[in-house]
């Protein structure tokens, strides 16, 4: 598929693919032979598992390093593991936190309802003792 093509299929901007690309952030797209990016799915597959990584704070550089791991074949397949443990264990302890943060907001909301919801209904009680 041609650029354009991965760029809707993916819903990110041609300049971000070719950053990528230039960068190493995916491995080399094949080209036709005039030079155009022809997309196949295995890029698409390794674009979307950047998209996701990034958008769980995993970093471009270790990303990089990721990549360039990958393209030196299997020698390399427990630094890659190491990688994604090491980003897995990350990811599991922001989780963690984050949850820590939700119930404690959670807490304050039932906290708040149950302080606010006695003087509305004065409040409302008290409009309607007036007639408004």
């Amino acid at each position: 598929m041609t650029i354009a093509e991965a760029c809707g299929k993916l819903g990110m901007p041609a300049d971000t693919l070719r950053y990528y690309e230039k960068i190493g952030l995916i491995p080399p797209v094949r080209r036709t032979e005039g030079g155009i990016r022809c997309y196949e799915e295995v890029d698409c597959n390794w674009i979307e598992f950047i998209k996701c990584m990034r958008g769980s704070g995993v970093s471009v550089g270790l990303l990089v390093e990721y990549v360039r791991l990958f393209m030196e074949g299997d020698a390399t397949v427990g630094q890659r593991k190491d990688i994604l443990v090491s980003e897995r264990d990350r990811i599991a302890a922001k989780v963690s936190e984050m949850q820590a943060t939700l119930d404690r907001l959670n807490m304050k909301i039932d906290r708040y309802e149950a302080a606010c919801a006695p003087v509305e209904r004065e409040l409302l009680l008290a409009q309607r003792r007036l007639g408004r």
